[in-house]
């Protein structure tokens, strides 16, 4: 008898970090729609290019965010983020359209490399470890992927920079 409350303690966890899982991906969707601050944020995938006008701002991209020469931050949607492959140092052009949407573009990417790697989890959040460090990777990325806690990964950090700590997820292995 004592092994069914240990079961149900086990299974209780494990839906309880699945939830956990998937409020987190919630979270960051909802913000890759419509931004840290509410106004809807597009990837301008679907604008062409010679339609957008509005004001131009380019930017160094951090892993999670893009930093303006202005020191203001922009919200660069994670799912946009991850697929594009972002890494570190990226340069990127922000056009504030009119209508007050954010479309993106990658202008300037860092020299990269690929590394394999294991996906880990801390306090919520995802890393890679790999060549005896951890590099963080969005939750867009583990999602989009599908990759597990223990997963083989290749990832995309950049070359010239021994201090990033953020990294691109290129395949699931």
């Amino acid at each position: 008898m004592s092994e069914l409350p240990e079961k149900q303690v086990k299974r209780l966890t494990s839906l309880i970090s699945e939830a956990e899982t998937n409020l987190a991906a919630a979270k960051e969707l909802l913000i890759s729609i419509v931004g840290d601050d509410g106004s809807v944020v597009s990837t301008g995938a679907h604008v062409p290019h010679e339609e957008v006008s509005g004001k131009v701002i380019e930017g160094v991209f951090d892993g999670q965010i893009m930093a303006g020469p202005d020191g203001k931050t922009y919200p660069v949607p994670a799912n946009y983020a991850s697929k594009s492959k972002l890494v570190e140092g990226d340069i990127l052009k922000l056009t504030i359209a009119d209508d007050g949407g954010f479309i993106y573009k990658q202008i300037g990417p860092v020299p990269r490399k690929q590394i394999i790697g294991t996906l880990v989890q801390h306090d919520g959040a995802y890393f890679v470890e790999a060549s005896g460090r951890e590099y963080r990777i969005l939750l867009a990325s583990v999602t989009y992927f599908r990759i597990n806690i223990g997963d083989q990964v290749t990832i995309i950090v950049p070359e010239d920079d021994p201090d990033a700590t953020w990294a691109a997820v290129e395949a699931a292995l």
